[in-house]
């Protein structure tokens, strides 16, 4: 028997837009718009589909919890999303590195859940904190 084994490159782009929109919970219209934005940029397939890696999920979760917990639009996302990669942070440990950086500037948990509340008041689709 030829038993093979499968590493999965987190790289990789494999996921439609679908199925990620599935995944953080928000409309696949909101992905186009970070798409468009050079936020979450999608690769594409030979039939011009977006196509999004596991990493990318992992950016997408850190651009929620930027946008509903901390309450930054997406012109600051973009600079922290920089100053990450200019840091050299793994996509796995975005979340954790902000809450940390949240944290050091007295940035806490009631006033991630003030965010929420005062974001959702404001016409968009929010009804709770991004879990992470």
């Amino acid at each position: 028997m030829n038993s093979k084994k499968t590493k999965t490159n987190a790289d990789e782009p494999v996921l439609s837009i679908g199925k990620v929109a599935q995944a953080l919970n928000l409309h696949q219209r909101t992905l186009r718009i970070y798409d468009e934005q050079d936020l979450l940029v999608a690769r594409r397939s030979k039939q011009n589909r977006r196509l999004y890696s596991l990493n990318d999920i992992e950016r997408g979760k850190l651009i929620q919890f930027l946008t509903r917990n901390l309450a930054i639009n997406l012109a600051g996302v973009r600079i922290i999303l920089k100053l990450l990669e200019v840091g050299k942070v793994k996509p796995e440990l975005y979340i954790e590195y902000i809450k940390d950086v949240a944290k050091s500037a007295k940035i806490d948990k009631k006033t991630q859940e003030y965010n929420v509340e005062r974001l959702s008041k404001r016409g968009k689709k929010l009804n709770k904190a991004v879990k992470v």
